[in-house]
């Protein structure tokens, strides 16, 4: 029996979208190695920043029918320090009492 899966890598301005037809009982590394994003994404097809419907997931975790495999991006900047660069400009520009 064949399970179908997404396999999605997205960008800032593009995200490409493969599916992918497999055996059952395929794993999330064999979706990744099918599909050809994890070498796309600069990534092994063990890459280990990836989830399924945005739960993290293993290379070794066994797929369902009609998953969505998602590869993840390194964040570009920590968020928490984003957020206390932003703070500053707004806490910098207001007068102070």
């Amino acid at each position: 029996m064949k399970i179908r899966v997404e396999v999605v890598y997205a960008l800032a301005d593009t995200q490409t979208i493969i599916g992918v037809e497999l055996e059952q009982g395929a794993r999330v590394a064999d979706a990744l190695a099918a599909s050809g994003l994890a070498e796309l994404a600069g990534q092994s097809s063990t890459v280990n920043n990836i989830g399924i419907w945005g739960t993290p997931a293993l290379p070794d975790t066994e797929l369902r029918d009609q998953d969505r495999v998602e590869i993840y991006r390194d964040l570009v900047a920590d968020p928490k320090q984003a957020r206390r660069q932003r703070a500053k400009l707004q806490h910098g520009t207001k007068p102070r009492r």
